[in-house]
């Protein structure tokens, strides 16, 4: 349920900016009322998803897929120009993803959980002080 929450967040993302650059600098009400909602339900959606998914996981997914699906939008539809250097800074940021996802922390750890509960602990104690 997780990764659908910050696909929903993702897309809500996705409205987000692409209204954001219809709303002209916020000069124009209804894209403007548009980028607040969909921002603060995109933000509300992500939160749910990082009660299970790691934030570092998470924020990589959600910005990665958010960039390149950004500059799909504003190519499409907004009818801006991409050169070579933004097709190999999106490549990176695709494989960074990739990389993050397959090898980053996360994974192989059998409770996460416990650790995030231990230094929490660790944490608050040591202010205590």
């Amino acid at each position: 349920m997780s990764y659908l929450y910050l696909a929903l967040s993702i897309s809500l993302e996705l409205i987000g900016t692409s209204l954001l650059k219809a709303s002209e600098g916020f000069t124009k009400l209804f894209p403007t009322i548009g980028v607040i909602i969909a921002f603060i339900s995109c933000f509300f959606f992500l939160s749910l998803s990082l009660k299970t998914i790691p934030l570092n996981t998470a924020y990589a997914i959600w910005s990665g897929i958010g960039i390149v699906a950004t500059v799909i939008i504003s190519v499409s539809i907004w009818k801006e120009k991409i050169n070579l250097a933004s097709i190999v800074g999106i490549t990176l940021i695709l494989v960074g993803v990739i990389i993050l996802n397959l090898f980053g922390p996360g994974h192989n750890e059998s409770s996460s959980g416990d650790k995030t509960t231990e230094s929490s602990v660790g944490i608050s104690d040591s202010t205590n002080n």
